[in-house]
């Protein structure tokens, strides 16, 4: 695998060893996915996750370690090499098999690390069990009007290459309204995040049903 060089955030409580391993050897795994997650996908969510730990209140981010939140950002979607469906559990299942880990994790943080990944998906039932799993999660929705739009269609684009322009607009505004209208399935769990004040401007645009169906055909004319 190509190695990916860190172009995000640096943290002091992570050790460069660690740190090394995760940019040779875990995000290059990304670019074998879909393009709504590859490479710069995994640096996001690992930068958007170290953001929410240096803002989180004092007495929050004492009972972090930043190292099992930094291997967790960056571990979270491993298990889509399998496909959609099962990624997060199947990302848990790969971090428990990786040996490697064990040079900086003993046994009970590698299951903090595995859970936190079976945790972040946005469709989950369950609250996420620790508060790796929550930061994950939240720094792993990107709430940003463009990028979702944009990656909503990267993604059918991949996976339903046989749909129309009209066809892939109506599955990326399903998905969208699915999960982002008021009502959807996404949640957020922290409270000092700023998604929750983007998700409100998005459900803005979305009441105009018309403007969003313009939105979205706008970036897709960008991709094609």
């Amino acid at each position: 695998m190509r190695p990916v060089k860190n172009t995000g955030m640096k943290h002091s409580g992570i050790r460069g060893s660690l740190e090394n391993y995760i940019y040779r050897n875990i995000v290059p795994q990304y670019a074998a996915f879909d393009p709504a997650h590859r490479e710069d996908h995994a640096v996001a969510v690992i930068d958007n996750s170290l953001k929410l730990y240096d803002e989180a209140p004092e007495e929050v981010r004492s009972g972090i370690d930043p190292e099992i939140l930094f291997t967790a950002a960056a571990c979270h979607d491993l298990g889509r090499i399998n496909g959609k469906e099962n990624h997060h559990t199947d990302s848990g299942k790969i971090i428990r098999a990786d040996e490697n880990l064990r040079q900086w994790f003993d046994a009970s943080r590698i299951e903090l690390i595995a859970q936190a990944a079976e945790d972040h998906r946005a469709s989950g039932k369950s609250e996420p069990r620790s508060i790796y799993g929550k930061i994950v999660a939240e720094a792993d929705r990107l709430i940003d009007c463009d990028t979702i739009i944009r990656r909503t269609l990267q993604y059918g684009l991949s996976k339903y290459p046989e749909l129309t322009q009209s066809g892939q607009i109506s599955r990326a505004l399903e998905h969208i309204y699915d999960k982002y209208g008021e009502g959807g399935y996404l949640k957020l769990w922290i409270p000092w995040s700023g998604n929750a004040a983007r998700l409100s401007e998005l459900r803005a645009l979305l009441v105009d049903t018309e403007k969003a169906r313009s939105e979205v055909g706008r970036i897709y004319l960008t991709l094609i």
